[in-house]
């Protein structure tokens, strides 16, 4: 086996609890490539399949430059029964370093199905992709003619995934997007054919559930700063019992007068409504209508019937960024934040049983900061709530992929 794939190192907990838990961090992929995930393992989204062998990822040749349309990136497995060894699968024309490609496992078959977004090279429209390792072929395309989107939000127990113009979001706010896609919405700030839409995994009907004139309809009375701005979304995401969506509708996001609303809604679209109280960060769902957020320097608990907060989550001290880059494990138990300071992405890890907890080792993130091409902390559970997949500058300055195992 590869020495860099050994063990590196292990660090003990950083509390006081005579069970703590501690880590141990393994590379799991090596240069001269860039390999990465590109999206944050809120609302389940896990990079292994089912049986835990296979890692789905991304692998570009550079990492300095948003991808033009002819930068395609692989679509690769890393099969770790045996060294790690990466399968070169596909390749996307859709993809970003802030959220990669999309990639989720089917829900239906997490063993072999999984999706990512692509564009057709003709039209640079933006379409789904149902992929099968097993036929090695895409099995299903999710497209729309004219007014295409991509793959914005699985359903946790799968059926549907929720699906954004990511061609709008490359003009609003370029992180989040894919550049020189089409873009239908060009000069219309609320249009009536856009917002956020459902597809039906089986039958492959995709439909507008609403749109962005229908969300400044019903935003207007509690937030008149709607009026006059260009709005698109950010981080559509199904709660763990598929009746619930969470997402921001945003404006202006740059600018000190910005809109950034948080809202929710029902599975079919209806009974959309902002939430009471601002959560910032990367929201996840907890349980039911509960979720999991920021409030000024606190982690909290929110519950989106009620518009209340329901408790803290550990302390400013365990968490002292409470708005990066968040998720809890598929099992309820752990719970995982992400954040970066002076270069560094640290992962802090509470076990929510007992309120014990552990911070990783610092992960570089060189110059990818801030901006367009910034390495995000991005952590992703397995499916056995035991270990985590994060980003980081290897030695040789080339975004690799590690394993935080967790050891309780």
């Amino acid at each position: 086996m590869n020495p860099l794939i050994l063990l590196l190192f292990t660090i003990l907990c950083n509390t006081h609890a005579a069970d703590a838990p501690h880590l141990t961090v393994t590379a799991l992929t090596t240069g001269p490539k860039q390999h990465f995930f590109g999206y944050i393992g809120h609302v389940r989204t896990i990079p292994w399949n089912q049986s835990g062998r296979y890692i789905v990822a991304m692998q570009t040749d550079f990492q300095d430059h948003m991808p033009r349309p002819e930068d395609a990136a692989d679509i690769i497995l890393i099969d770790t029964q045996n060294n790690n060894t990466i399968t070169d699968l596909d390749h996307s024309r859709a993809w970003n370093p802030q959220q990669g490609t999309m990639l989720y496992w089917n829900p239906q078959q997490a063993d072999t199905q999984f999706f990512f977004n692509d564009r057709d090279p003709a039209t640079n429209e933006v379409f789904c992709v149902l992929y099968d390792i097993q036929s090695r072929k895409r099995i299903a395309e999710y497209r729309r003619k004219g007014t295409p989107v991509g793959n914005s939000g699985v359903a946790q127990n799968g059926g549907s995934f929720l699906g954004l113009n990511y061609a709008r979001m490359a003009r609003l706010r370029p992180v989040t997007g894919y550049p020189a896609t089409h873009d239908w919405t060009i000069g219309v700030a609320q249009p009536k054919d856009d917002g956020i839409f459902k597809a039906n995994i089986a039958t492959q009907e995709t439909r507008l559930l609403v749109s962005f004139k229908q969300l400044a309809d019903a935003l207007r009375p509690t937030h008149p700063e709607v009026d006059g701005k260009e709005l698109f979304i950010n981080h559509t995401l199904w709660n763990r019992d598929d009746d619930r969506i969470f997402f921001f509708v945003r404006g202006d996001f740059d600018k000190p007068d910005r809109c950034n609303i948080p809202c929710i809604m029902n599975a079919d679209g209806t009974g959309i409504r902002p939430l009471e109280m601002f959560i910032g960060g990367h929201p996840d769902w907890e349980s039911g209508h509960r979720m999991i957020g920021q409030k000024d320097d606190r982690q909290i608990i929110y519950d989106t019937d009620t518009m209340k907060m329901v408790s803290d989550l550990g302390t400013p001290e365990i968490f002292p960024k409470p708005g990066g880059d968040v998720a809890l494990s598929p099992d309820g138990q752990w719970f995982v934040n992400g954040h970066g300071d002076k270069g560094k992405n640290h992962y802090t890890i509470l076990r929510r049983s007992d309120g014990a907890w552990v911070r990783s080792p610092a992960f570089d993130q060189g110059t990818y900061t801030s901006g367009d091409l910034r390495l995000d902390p991005g952590p992703l559970w397995n499916r056995d709530s035991n270990q985590l997949l994060v980003p980081g500058l290897a030695k040789d300055g080339t975004r690799q992929l590690f394993i935080l195992t967790i050891h309780p």
